[in-house]
């Protein structure tokens, strides 16, 4: 069995699923009518929500019931702002910024894991989150997942955020430059690897910060994992260690849930085309995981299919 492939599923596919679930008299797995068009609040274009509601907007306009506006944003808690204020109807976001809305959206799937990246240049002297101390650091971009978590990495290495470090909020592309140019020591990047926008090893060196996952589960909860960035993520790279977290995909929990459906068939049966080819070496959708929202509650849409799945 392949990593993207489901237990007792292997190789069935969309249309061979669809059979079987009519000659077992399964309902709502066909045709819905005229396709809902749902709104996604993604992230930064060159960032991986982005490219993700891109291929999945894809997915939907060649083989699905829906259609998906991609909505280009800052991030987690900007996506969660808008989803709360009925902008949207879809949103991505960190698992760790969604804790504070688990009673006013609901689950359509855990989506691949985000690496919290620490960037500096090659050369820099800091080789740890505690020698940021008297630093300039970019914490993402206001509204980003990374604002939130960068903040928490930083009280969890023994600095304050408020006196400690510089801290701005820039979108990816000007925190690089900043970078680059002098402006800024360092900048913090959640995202799958490798990020293009990041010249690690050429002209960046990634910061390994694995041993602060421990101390961030004690203080903040279960939702961080030791990851590792292996050395081939970035060619010529090294290996690091260092914090995931995991993306949700969520919904209103008004979303009808036909639609809410229509969106978790495009994950099952379309996880092949749903990652980004320069992120396909360490990310994949298991429908496994997909399931695994934490204490974010299934939309009764999404469950539905994930039983027709798992009989």
């Amino acid at each position: 069995m392949t990593r993207r492939e489901l237990p007792g599923r292997r190789g069935l596919g969309r249309r061979g699923f669809l059979a079987l679930a009519a000659a077992a008299g399964i309902a709502g797995c066909g045709p819905r009518g005229a396709a809902s068009t749902v709104r996604l609040a993604s992230g930064e274009v060159g960032g991986f929500y982005h490219a993700f509601a891109g291929l999945l907007g894809l997915a939907a306009a060649d083989d699905g019931d829906v259609r998906i506006e991609r909505v280009t944003t800052a991030g987690s808690q900007a996506n969660l702002t808008l989803l709360a204020h009925g902008e949207v109807d879809a949103a991505l976001a960190l698992s760790d910024s969604v804790l504070d809305s688990t009673d006013r959206v609901s689950a359509l799937g855990r989506v691949y894991e985000n690496y919290l990246q620490l960037v500096v240049r090659s050369e820099s002297p800091i080789g740890a989150v505690a020698d940021l101390r008297g630093a300039r650091v970019s914490l993402g971009a206001e509204g980003s997942g990374a604002a939130l978590t960068g903040e928490r990495i930083l009280r969890v290495a023994g600095l304050d955020p408020a006196g400690d470090v510089a801290i701005s909020h820039r979108p990816l592309r000007g925190a690089v430059a900043a970078l680059a140019n002098g402006e800024a020591d360092a900048l913090l990047w959640a995202g799958g690897v490798p990020t293009a926008l990041l010249e690690v090893p050429s002209r960046m060196r990634l910061v390994d910060m694995g041993d602060l996952t421990v101390p961030m589960r004690e203080r903040f909860g279960p939702v961080y994992d030791r990851v590792t960035i292996p050395a081939d993520a970035y060619p010529g790279g090294v290996a690091v260690h260092t914090i995931g977290v995991a993306n949700l995909l969520l919904a209103a929990t008004t979303m009808p849930a036909e639609v809410a459906a229509s969106i978790v068939e495009l994950l099952v049966w379309q996880a092949d085309s749903l990652v980004p080819a320069e992120a396909a070496g360490t990310q994949f959708l298991d429908g496994r995981s997909l399931i695994s929202t934490g204490s974010i509650p299934l939309h009764p849409g999404a469950a539905e299919v994930y039983r027709r799945w798992h009989g």
